[in-house]
């Protein structure tokens, strides 16, 4: 595509996306006022771009996206999708990025398939017959592999402290993107009948599976069945979901709607989160002014958790007690420009590696003291101090 406009010499192409593997390059600087990218969740491969003002990005939930196409609020000329080889029948499949995407097939002006044998055939909505496209295109390419980092022993006791104290057996899980949604996966190994229901989910998850522990039997929708709508890992990843009935993947207007998360037993959601303030208001889509990511899901399922229909449902997010510099992600005040995507009436819990906070039905002062529990030691002294000049009050569990 970034070759092709180029050498056309095209000029104003608007490109909507979610988050993206691989090079992004029509995002570079050469392509200036031949493609502009308008991000509805930042990857790192446009972050830069989104920052430097030469692209742009889309606070929404990741719910609503489909919104914007089926109300005409963005008008698809083109949707590019890349699909597997049609089945005998002629069928394709999204397979691993259903997401929003199924939204900006149906109401596209023309469609064009990318068929790429490497792409996993999978089972759900992302099922689309090669009628409906107006042009298809060979594209075999390894699909990009996103590997997981090596995680801190911060990371990987955060994980333990959620899985032990705060997953059940037969609980139903929602993951974020990440490290730290990563290894509670990994410290899930002795649990019993979990479900996934997950706008997405990653290699962990095949980890779970083959040991038994996910069996999806106590689930209200699709029961016995993995449930998301994009994936995001490596081959390993690509193989399990290919052909694969264990597995639906869905339009994330349902994975993501709060009434269908909330009916699912013990829903327990573990997102992450970039800075939280002593009254519960969590940063999670920028650093300060500077644009890191986006809303994504996290709130969809922070608030299916919290209302779920049993009453034990588990909303969670999770982060290092400080940045790689030492400074306490819990602060006195949000950096300026920081973007609040969770409100401090969505908070449950917040687990550092110190600790676990639960906030709800706490007032301000009982807040912060719960909070600065869970931040790091060399920084507690200062938290109360602040926290008493913010709150004409000190902080106190009562």
């Amino acid at each position: 595509m970034t070759e092709h406009g180029k050498a056309a010499q095209l000029s104003n192409v608007r490109v909507c996306h979610i988050h993206t593997e691989g090079p992004a390059s029509y995002t570079k600087p050469d392509c200036e006022g031949i493609f502009r990218s308008n991000s509805f969740f930042i990857g790192s491969n446009c972050r830069e771009a989104v920052n430097d003002g030469r692209a742009d990005c889309v606070p929404i939930f990741l719910s609503e996206i489909p919104l914007l196409f089926h109300r005409r609020i963005i008008n698809i000329d083109v949707a590019l999708v890349q699909v597997s080889p049609p089945d005998k029948h002629g069928f394709c499949s999204l397979g691993t990025s259903v997401d929003c995407a199924r939204a900006a097939v149906i109401n596209a002006k023309y469609i064009i398939g990318q068929v790429n044998p490497c792409m996993p055939r999978t089972f759900g909505d992302g099922v689309i017959h090669k009628s409906h496209f107006d042009a298809m295109v060979d594209g075999i390419d390894n699909l990009p592999e996103h590997k997981p980092k090596k995680r801190t022993e911060v990371e990987n006791e955060i994980g333990r402290l959620i899985a032990d104290n705060l997953v059940d057996n037969g609980a139903t899980l929602q993951m974020g993107i990440g490290n730290i949604p990563d290894a509670v996966l990994a410290s899930l190994k002795g649990h019993k009948d979990l479900g996934i229901h997950s706008e997405m989910f990653s290699d962990g998850v095949v980890d779970l599976v083959e040991a038994g522990c996910i069996t999806n039997t106590h689930k209200k929708y699709h029961p016995g069945k993995i449930v998301g709508s994009f994936i995001v890992g490596t081959r390993r990843l690509f193989d399990f979901v290919d052909n694969n009935p264990f597995v639906m993947m869905c339009d994330v207007s349902f994975v993501n709607n709060i009434p269908i998360i909330a009916q699912n037993p013990k829903v327990t959601a573990i997102n992450s989160c970039i800075e939280v303030d002593l009254t519960g208001q969590v940063v999670s889509d920028s650093i300060g002014t500077r644009m890191y990511s986006g809303v994504g899901g996290q709130v969809d399922f922070i608030r299916g958790a919290a209302v779920g229909r049993d009453g034990q449902g588990k909303p969670i997010l999770a982060m290092p007690s400080t940045t790689s510099r030492g400074e306490s992600k819990i602060v006195p005040f949000l950096k300026q420009g920081g973007g609040v995507v969770t409100t401090r009436a969505h908070l449950h819990y917040l687990v550092t590696e110190w600790g676990i906070a639960y906030l709800f039905g706490k007032n301000l002062r009982q807040r912060a003291y719960a909070l600065i529990q869970i931040a790091h030691p060399d920084h507690r002294e200062a938290l109360e101090q602040a926290s008493f000049e913010r709150l004409k009050c000190m902080p106190s569990p009562e």
